[in-house]
Formats: C-alpha cells, structure tokens, sequence
C-alpha cells in the first residue's frame, strides 16, 4: 500500500504513520516541518493554510489512501481532496462524534442527527461545525464509496498532545492526595491512538467507507481502573480520594477540562462522550488493548521526552488547579495543606 498522510507527525497522524511503516507500507507525510516524521517516512513539505501551500502535492504522484485529521477550516480539507481524487484510491478523515447535534442520546450510532451550518468551503468556526465541514468535503471530492469517515470519541494514548492522560499521570506522580473523581465503577468510552491507527489501516485494506463510531466499547474501562494503573506505572504513594459528583461539581470544578476524561454519570455530556454505540466498528474489525498497557506506554513515552507533553496550541490547557484540590480535600478529609 502506498499512504499518503496529511500531517502526520503527533499525535494520531503520527500513530497511523507508524503503524503503516510497521505493515511495510510505503509512506509519504505532507506537514508544515515544525516536527520531525518517523523514520522511514518520506517528508513532503507544504501549509495548507497558505497561498500555493499545497503545490508539494501536485504532478502525478498516486497513493492507495490519504489519511487526513485537519480540525480547522473545512475548505482546507476540500481543497486538498478535490487535488488528490483523480490520484488516490480512498480518503481516510478523522473526524469526531463531536459532529452529532447536541446532545446526543445514549447509545446513539452513526445515524444520529448531524450538527447544522456545516459546509465544505467553510472557513474555521467551531469545532463540531468544523468537522462535519470536513467530513462533507471528503464525500464531496471522492463520493460515498471511496471516502471513509472515522467518527473518534476520546483519544488516549502515547504522542498526546491534547493534556489528558499526561495531566492524571503527571499529578499522580506527585503523590499524596489526589481528588478522585466518582463514583469509582464509572464506564469510560475511548480508544488508544495505536488501536485508533490500525483499525484505520485495516478499513482501507478491506475498502470500508461511510461514518463509524471509533471507540471502545463502553465500560472498557472505568475511572478507578484508568487512575489505579495511574498509581501502578508511575510508583507514586498517590491516594486516589474518590469523591461523590455533587461535591466536585458543586466546588465549581469543569467535568472534562479541568478534571480529564471524567464526566458526571447521568448527564448530557456523560451520554455525548462515553455512550456511543460501536457495534459497526466492532463488527469492521475494531480490538482495544488494555487500559493498563495504554497508561504505562503513555508514562514511558512522557518520561522520554522530559516528562513534560507537547500541547496543541489550539485545544485549551487541561487540569486542575493544585489550590483548588486541596480546598476540596480538605473539605472532604477535613485536613489542610497542599497538594503540590
């Protein structure tokens, strides 16, 4: 197979890269050369954003698939589609459930309604727009049948970029008390960024198109599963103080933003980000290895680059204030200090 990634030097991209080297693909990574692709990558350079950003890509060259994850403006996803189409065989868009009109019910598949407004020659507006704008101009270049639309819920894994899994590891490696959020049996919905990559391969070697839902199973693993491994890979003397949702929530404290991954049970937002239905997914091929590997190879690859994670500049910083979690520990315990 020959690859073409768009991007494809952090985080997802760069996963599917290298997971096509891995099958002994032949791989090709279009990006602006702010970071360097994985060995045994050829580099073509370009910014989509620009004037003639994209002339890398012109000539003759063909590629089996293109993998692309752009989340900003849709026409620069149209722009680059409609230039590929006549010389790619499949085009691969990472897109989000995001793309659901909120709030989506519980157990919601990929025909759930669609956020409105979206258009493919849209400039950048709001995330969910963004992407739906995407996923238009992927089938708007290459037809229903020859471009795939991998609808991902929470990514977690090595190479993130986003301030997730980084943030839980990095605060439970400073020990002591840490504010848990409950309850502890709380079924989480996501999919490490090496599972998220090969089922994308394998979809394009069986010539898959259409939406999929790609996460995990709901309850493949929960809050105190994904913070007990946590504790476990980093050999901290953390303690997990599991505390009831009214509290945290009524601390102020932002589900998702402030305290990563967790989502009151029972909500919205609970049922948008952790409910999913995806048996399509499941049935194309989907396996999702174990919360214990994704977290301990997270923690290895943190501890390989300095400890401190690479942040989007785009996405908003994740985590939680260490005066605010002592405040909240202190109330709950009933012991002072900090937890810095």
């Amino acid at each position: 197979m020959r690859l073409l990634v768009l991007g494809g030097t952090e985080f997802v991209g760069r996963a599917v890269v290298e997971s096509a080297l891995g099958r002994g693909w032949e791989v090709t990574v279009f990006h602006r050369g702010r970071h360097a692709p994985s060995p045994g990558a050829r580099s073509l350079h370009g910014d989509r954003t620009a004037p003639d950003g994209l002339a890398a890509l012109a000539g003759s060259e063909e590629w089996d698939a293109v993998v692309d994850t752009w989340s900003a403006a849709p026409r620069a996803v149209r722009e680059t589609a409609r230039l590929l189409r006549g010389r790619a065989g499949r085009y691969v868009y990472v897109s989000s459930c995001s793309v659901y009109a909120w709030a989506p019910a519980a157990g919601y598949t990929e025909d759930a309604s669609l956020v409105e407004g979206a258009a493919a020659d849209a400039e950048q507006t709001e995330y969910p727009r963004d992407k739906r704008g995407g996923e238009l101009a992927a089938v708007e270049a290459f037809g229903a049948d020859r471009s795939l639309l991998v609808r991902a819920g929470l990514i977690l894994g090595p190479y993130e970029n986003v301030g997730r899994l980084p943030w839980w590891l990095t605060r439970i490696a400073r020990g002591g008390p840490v504010l848990a959020p409950g309850p502890r049996d709380l079924r989480l919905q996501y999919v490490d960024v090496r599972d998220l990559a090969q089922w994308v391969l394998g979809a394009v070697e069986q010539g898959l198109s259409g939406p999929y839902n790609l996460v995990s199973p709901q309850g493949h693993a929960t809050m105190g599963e994904l913070l007990d491994a946590c504790v476990q890979v980093t050999g901290s003397d953390a303690e997990p103080v599991w505390t009831a949702p009214d509290v945290v929530l009524g601390a102020g404290i932002e589900p998702w933003t402030q305290l990563p991954v967790w989502v009151p049970q029972g909500s919205d937002m609970y049922d948008a980000l952790h409910s999913a239905d995806v048996s399509r997914a499941g049935a194309a091929g989907l396996e999702c290895r174990p919360v214990t590997e994704t977290v301990a190879d997270t923690w290895a690859w943190l501890r390989d680059i300095g400890g401190v994670a690479p942040q989007r500049p785009d996405r908003t910083s994740k985590g939680l204030d260490p005066e605010v979690e002592a405040k909240v520990l202190a109330a709950v315990r009933g012991v002072s200090g900090t937890t810095s």
